[in-house]
């Protein structure tokens, strides 16, 4: 059984001492490929260098994140453009707009992420987007820059059935689905009853949100094994078809090959 984590940040500190063995952990469960979203400008050394490490495993992508924009978005942009158009990189993340931590800079984050998204309508390129507490602004930036020319995921979902809904009418974009689905009080296993499989992408967002029976831990790739477990539970299908099914998704998506 093969699979894809689509999301993770294995080239941050929390894992500068074992990342050799993280590596290993994941391809022993089966972790074929591992996409890596850059953060800010001075995450993306520490991006590149994971990359050239490990070859055919990590796959990099360059963008800026909500909770990174500051009031000089623009010179923000300017470097990390830059290192986009250097070549190599499979989409443009982690971009969008966080609504949770602090509003002070909505309007900067807005005009940040609709500066990152007509990037990827330029170079052909999907989006890996981060949501949080603001799916409604998410979906009116794409709908502004253009839906129909934009894919992409929205990463780690953890909404409501009508927020599903709402994402799943953006016919060119999937859900990011990780840890959280094993919460118990999260009710994401309920709302994804209503979600074609068809339409999801795994991931971990290592090192955050790792699942049942890691929860508050640091998180990595070997554990998708966990969410790939939860899926199956809720469509009643098998692992092997969960992997099959979403690894299908992720080639598609961010065009990786078989």
């Amino acid at each position: 059984m093969n699979f894809i984590d689509t999301h993770a940040h294995l080239f941050v500190e929390e894992f500068k001492d074992d990342l050799h063995e993280v590596v290993i952990r994941a391809k022993e469960v089966g972790v074929k490929k591992v996409l890596l979203p850059n953060i800010d400008e001075t995450s993306v050394s520490r991006l590149k260098q994971s990359v050239l490490d490990y070859p055919g495993f990590f796959y990099p992508m360059m963008g800026l994140h909500p909770t990174s924009v500051t009031g000089d978005w623009g010179k923000q942009l300017d470097i990390i453009y830059g290192e986009l158009n250097s070549g190599g990189y499979i989409a443009v993340g982690e971009i969008g707009i966080d609504l949770y931590w602090d509003t002070s800079l909505k309007e900067a984050q807005i005009n940040a992420f609709e500066e990152q998204l007509k990037w990827s309508i330029e170079r052909d390129l999907p989006v890996s987007i981060h949501f949080r507490n603001a799916t409604g602004e998410v979906i009116e930036s794409i709908r502004r820059v253009g839906a129909s020319s934009l894919r992409g995921v929205f990463h780690s979902f953890g909404g409501t059935k009508a927020e599903l809904e709402a994402i799943l009418e953006l016919d060119n974009f999937l859900i990011g689905i990780n840890g959280v689905v094993t919460f118990k009080n999260s009710g994401l296993s309920e709302t994804l009853k209503h979600c074609p499989a068809d339409r999801v992408v795994l991931e971990t967002d290592s090192p955050y949100l790792a699942p049942v029976p890691y929860r508050g831990k640091r998180n990595e790739s070997a554990y998708l094994l966990y969410v790939i477990t939860q899926l199956a539970a809720i469509w009643n299908e098998s692992r092997e078809s969960i992997a099959r099914i979403t690894g299908r998704n992720a080639n598609d998506l961010f065009k990786l090959g078989d």
